[in-house]
């Protein structure tokens, strides 16, 4: 590891992008996207952004809640936007959002959002540590601060339930 892995960089060059074709073996038998299907392609779209940070080998530590707010068809194009929206030590969060694209009716819906942590981890599987984000815009500012609460919530509930057994 170098020193400049340590030096903190923007969102923007964290942020990544995929795209899938909605294809028959992505679906059920009424022709809608498979909701694991969906959250395995959420978490590629979450290490790309973790990878690109991080510039490591990133691993999935959790995953927040996630809504299906509109049903995706066969023939639908899914676009997935990532980026890091804070750095812990070891662990970053990382927020997802999906939109569903109809190119022939030329429509675009928000289909689901999600936050997820990786962690970055050398080849023997030890945590390294991740250069810090820099947020540029309000809305980073405000996903950076809100990830921030968020990490509380997971660390409460984390606890609650490491007493309750």
């Amino acid at each position: 590891m170098t020193d400049d892995t340590l030096v903190p960089r923007p969102v923007r060059d964290s942020q990544s992008e995929m795209a899938e074709i909605v294809l028959p073996n992505d679906a059920n038998p009424l022709a809608a996207l498979l909701g694991g299907r969906l959250m395995h392609w959420i978490d590629l779209a979450g290490a790309m952004a973790a990878h690109r940070h991080s510039r490591n080998h990133v691993v999935t530590a959790s995953v927040d809640h996630i809504d299906f707010l509109v049903p995706v068809r066969v023939g639908d194009l899914v676009i997935l936007r990532s980026s890091v929206n804070r750095v812990f030590t070891t662990s970053m969060e990382v927020g997802v959002k999906v939109f569903v694209e109809n190119y022939i009716a030329d429509t675009a819906q928000h289909v689901a959002s999600a936050h997820l942590t990786f962690v970055a981890i050398d080849s023997t599987g030890k945590h390294l540590k991740v250069a810090p984000v820099i947020p540029e815009t309000d809305e980073q500012r405000r996903r950076y601060d809100d990830a921030g609460r968020r990490r509380e919530i997971r660390r409460s509930e984390t606890e609650r339930r490491r007493r309750s057994r």
